[in-house]
């Protein structure tokens, strides 16, 4: 039966009738790969239940297993929901990690390969008339092949450093969706103030000659509306909102994490006749990102960026969230910390998570989950999967940054070889061609090739050392141009420094003292809470008095497993209270320098107390 208590798993397109797959399904580990020529598709030996959507390595699985089990299979049956006449019936998989096959009663359906990315499949043909269908799902994630985008999955058989357990097979939502024959696959909407309007882009799963109506609304008063003639399977409009014409209502219409105004949009697909062959619901947020004269622009006005790092990962289901209202409730724990913006760290985010972010108002930077490896092989495979994340995603206002890359994974020698230079290069202008709208940056931490904003990261946790290098023009300029503390050149493209913004994109990393024989990562240390706070606060009053910086991202939001950095533990209690943390992030004075930044920069900032982790 359609689900009608859970956020849909594909919010930014949504039908009224979906039928959620996700629970109970039968399981079994294939170490020896010999399913397929057992032919397991049909008949395998499932003797164990996991539940779905979490990877087997979890513990809300069912299964827990974090040992290497490169080839797994998923079994289970289901009703086929009542069709009207015509229908087809789409069977979606949010993501599974990293190659997989979908048979429905024996047929295969489906053949996909990028572990972050969703697929779909029709599978009316393979429909029976009446009874059970069945569906089963072979992934195959090899856990030591480190070409594959792999994030901070550990390749290792336990987590070490700074990576973790391994998140494999079907780790995202899977549904079933009736659709008509004809009907809309793909629905961007890319706003533009300077126009005041929406460009719609649609893909149409056949040709079709006949109309698309839409109806754009805010908060249920009519904004525009515009019939658009299609001949074909593809399509694009320019939408005007003439209410945005008007300056004073501006402020009602646009879009910023302070004011997250959504414009809702109705679109229906008619045929030459008139009648309705499809209707799909959407949403859209007036807003530009850019940067420009050193600043980050939103909706064409500087904005601070304080931002956060968000693993996205939960001490029982990994890479998932534990239920849908988890990732509500991690967007409004971000916020309540005085932070306006987060950077989803080597993981491709549920959409529902985006979804939160757009209603509440959250800036997010999207990134890749890299690989560690440079071959031809690894950069086809990352930027197939690169492509799908940006089609994805780009249609969310949240999203105000790409990130594909992340301090030189899978570039480890980017410094010294042409051709990894090269390959960051085109990561960069091929993102910037598939989406113009969003500032891109090429390498974030170091090793900075062409790139939007000069990303930086520096856990140094004296704050004085802060003020060195960034509290001037020149101190920036000298940064830009030098080696940063793991001795990493932080620009390799000097001749391209020119008014990009500078941001501290990483930094922190501060842990309160471990238990005794507990793992534990961290860049310093305080001995109690009282220390902890006065580390904390001495590096964003530092990054504060820096009138030439942009932005920052804090790491990170919460710990995840042995590296205890964050400020809230695993469980996502605060390690201080709110208010006080608040306090310190949330200091809105410096979206442009003042005379009280400048005498606090010129002063400089007291060092804080803590223990030096080499």
């Amino acid at each position: 039966m359609t689900d009608t208590t859970t956020l849909h798993p594909r919010p930014r397109l949504t039908r009224d009738r979906w039928f959620d797959l996700n629970g109970p399904w039968q399981f079994a580990h294939d170490d020896a790969d010999a399913g397929l020529m057992a032919r397991w598709q049909v008949e395998g030996p499932f003797e164990r239940t996991i539940t779905v959507p979490f990877a087997p390595e979890t513990e809300l699985s069912g299964i827990h297993e974090t040992g290497f089990h490169p080839v797994l299979w998923y079994r289970r049956t289901f009703e086929t929901p009542a069709l009207l006449p015509g229908e087809h019936l789409l069977i979606h998989f949010g993501a599974v990690d990293y190659r997989a096959r979908v048979w429905v009663n024996g047929d295969l359906v489906a053949m996909h390969e990028g572990g972050n990315t969703p697929f779909s499949a029709d599978i009316t043909a393979s429909l029976r008339p009446d009874g059970e269908q069945v569906v089963v799902v072979r992934a195959e994630d090899s856990p030591t092949d480190i070409m594959q985008p792999r994030g901070k999955q550990d390749w290792l058989p336990d987590p070490h450093n700074i990576w973790y357990h391994r998140t494999s097979g079907i780790w995202q939502s899977v549904w079933l969706e009736p659709v008509p024959a004809v009907h809309i696959t793909e629905f961007q909407l890319t706003p533009d103030i300077a126009t005041n309007s929406v460009k719609v882009e649609a893909m149409l799963s056949g040709a079709l000659s006949g109309s698309l109506w839409i109806v754009l609304s805010l908060r249920g008063q009519r904004l525009a509306a515009q019939q658009v003639a299609i001949e074909g399977s593809a399509f694009e409009t320019t939408i005007a909102i003439p209410a945005a014409q008007n300056g004073v209502h501006r402020n009602d219409l646009y879009w910023t994490p302070e004011r997250p105004n959504l414009i809702d949009v109705n679109a229906s697909l008619l045929d030459a006749t008139g009648a309705v062959v499809d209707h799909v619901d959407s949403y859209f947020g007036l807003r530009t990102a850019a940067v420009a004269h050193g600043r980050f622009l939103l909706n064409d006005k500087p904005y601070y960026v304080r931002s956060v790092l968000e693993q996205g990962y939960w001490p029982q289901s990994n890479l998932t969230a534990p239920t849908p209202d988890a990732l509500r409730r991690e967007v409004e724990l971000i916020k309540s910390l005085g932070f306006n913006a987060v950077r989803i760290h080597q993981k491709v985010e549920d959409p529902r998570f985006h979804y939160w972010a757009d209603h509440l108002g959250l800036l997010v930077w999207g990134e890749m989950a890299n690989a560690y490896g440079f071959s031809p092989d690894a950069v086809a495979r990352f930027t197939r999967e690169w492509l799908d994340v940006v089609k994805r995603d780009r249609s969310h206002p949240c999203v105000v940054t790409w990130v594909p890359l992340n301090e030189s994974w899978g570039v480890s020698d980017i410094a010294l070889r042409a051709d990894q230079q090269d390959y960051a290069r085109a990561l960069y202008r091929l993102t910037k061609a598939l989406d113009p709208s969003r500032p891109v940056v090429s390498n974030d931490g170091w090793e900075l090739v062409s790139s939007d904003i000069w990303a930086i990261h520096d856990y140094t946790h004296y704050p004085e050392q802060i003020i060195e290098r960034f509290g001037s023009k020149e101190a920036v300029a000298a940064t830009l141009r030098g080696v940063d503390p793991l001795r990493r050149r932080v620009v390799l493209d000097t001749g391209h420094i020119a008014d990009q913004p500078v941001m501290i994109t990483e930094f922190g990393g501060l842990s309160l003292a471990p238990k005794a024989g507990e793992a534990w990562h961290g860049y310093a240390t305080a001995s109690d809470a009282d220390e902890y706070f006065q580390m904390v606060k001495g590096l964003f009053d530092a990054i504060y008095a820096c009138p030439e910086v942009s932005g920052f991202c804090y790491t990170q939001i919460t710990d995840t497993l042995q590296e205890t950095n964050g400020l809230l533990d695993a469980n996502r209690e605060p390690k201080l209270p709110v208010e006080k943390l608040r306090e310190v992030i949330g200091q809105l004075s410096r979206a442009i320098p003042s005379e009280a930044n400048e005498a606090a920069r010129k002063k400089g900032v007291q060092q804080s107390g803590g223990q030096k982790v080499e």
